[in-house]
């Protein structure tokens, strides 16, 4: 089997997200690095190609060069840069004809997304966005009980991302930080919610199939310039309604996710640090707990989860990250040896996702900074 090459720009040794790509894609002995532009820092560069044993002819120190170079000797790229480059060179990979799977946010703004999108579907390209904890197998068997209705109608959701990890920031002076994250000039207009509070929205919108209708917020940046501290009311396009708050200064807080669907027959919980688990309450009936692979699992929803490995070991963050690049992989070969492409192909956070995400973003910042007033988030 002739194995997928894809190319890496960002991401070297010292970058905590590169990594993450890196050991995801390694699950999968279908593909092979073959190329980078790891660094704009030389040293770091070099040092991570020849880490991975990147031939020294297929290392760049400009990704334009790369572009140039590789377009159609690489299946697709993985962009694992800070947010301020996502758009150009995802852009400048999409115009060569090269698959995309790009670091969350998406880019700056609605106009830079949706162009994205068009060219990708223009040039008919794969165009996956880094939103990894919808990887995990326990997300894909909720989605699956709630699409066959096992809660009955939603009708509220709750969802947290808390952090403690910049509360030291709070007692830096100045309006940024030695953090890139809160600096506008590479982080764009958010920090905490484009960093954490966009894989909430996608989790949502992934397991419950509902879309954020409008937002009313309040945005904490604390003499910053950025947001910290996020609390969100929450209007879905089925007219439920709920509440999500994201924290980077939760003192305490590691890096914890919360997700809560309530239904008009049962609801669910689910919660990053155990991830094999889900609560699970019908009406009238006693709590359950759905382990991962487990007894109590519908055959249909363990099918869709495509579990790795046998129950009782648990499975984690780099599993999650494999799966989404699994489906990723599985698309681009399929398209690269000219087969079709069906739905169950293509579960994996796509360029859609990304443009929704930048969306939520401008809305939940306008509504924050015009006293938590109702703002619509177009369709």
């Amino acid at each position: 089997m002739k194995k997928i090459r894809y190319g890496m720009v960002g991401g070297d040794l010292k970058a905590l997200i590169g990594e993450v790509h890196r050991k995801g894609i390694a699950f999968d002995p279908r593909v092979e690095l073959v190329c980078g532009c790891f660094s704009a820092i030389d040293e770091l560069n070099l040092e991570c190609a020849d880490y991975y044993s990147v031939d020294q002819d297929r290392v760049y120190f400009d990704y334009k060069d790369m572009v140039a170079e590789e377009a159609g000797n690489i299946d697709f790229v993985s962009i694992c840069t800070p947010n301020f480059v996502h758009y150009e060179i995802s852009k400048a990979f999409l115009e060569a004809g090269v698959n995309v799977m790009c670091e969350k946010p998406l880019c700056f703004t609605v106009e830079e997304a949706e162009e994205l999108a068009a060219i990708a579907e223009e040039k008919n390209l794969l165009f996956a966005v880094n939103y990894c904890y919808s990887g995990y197998p326990m997300a894909k068997v909720m989605k699956e009980m709630i699409a066959q209705g096992e809660i009955g109608d939603v009708i509220s959701v709750i969802g947290e991302y808390s952090a403690g990890c910049f509360l030291d920031v709070l007692h830096e002076k100045g309006e940024t930080s030695k953090f890139w994250r809160s600096d506008p000039k590479f982080s764009g207009i958010s920090n905490t919610l484009a960093d954490d509070g966009t894989h909430i929205e996608h989790f949502v919108n992934y397991v419950t199939g509902l879309k954020v209708k409008r937002v009313a917020a309040t945005v904490d940046r604390f003499g910053k310039a950025l947001d910290f501290n996020d609390n969100i009311l929450v209007e879905f396009d089925n007219g439920a309604h709920g509440a999500y708050w994201f924290s980077q200064v939760a003192c305490g807080k590691s890096n914890e996710m919360v997700f809560r669907v309530y239904g008009t027959e049962g609801s669910m919980e689910w919660y990053q640090v155990r991830p094999d688990d889900v609560i699970f309450n019908k009406r009238g009936e006693a709590t359950r707990i759905l382990s991962r692979a487990g007894v109590g699992i519908n055959p249909e929803a363990a099918a869709k989860a495509k579990f790795r490995i046998p129950f009782g070991h648990p499975e984690g963050y780099y599993v999650a990250e494999a799966n989404i690049y699994r489906a990723f992989i599985s698309a681009v070969m399929k398209m690269r040896d000219g087969e079709e492409l069906l739905e169950e192909d293509l579960d994996f956070p796509d360029v859609n996702t990304g443009v929704s995400g930048v969306k939520f973003v401008h809305a939940v910042i306008e509504s924050g900074d015009n006293d938590s007033k109702w703002i619509e988030i177009e369709e």
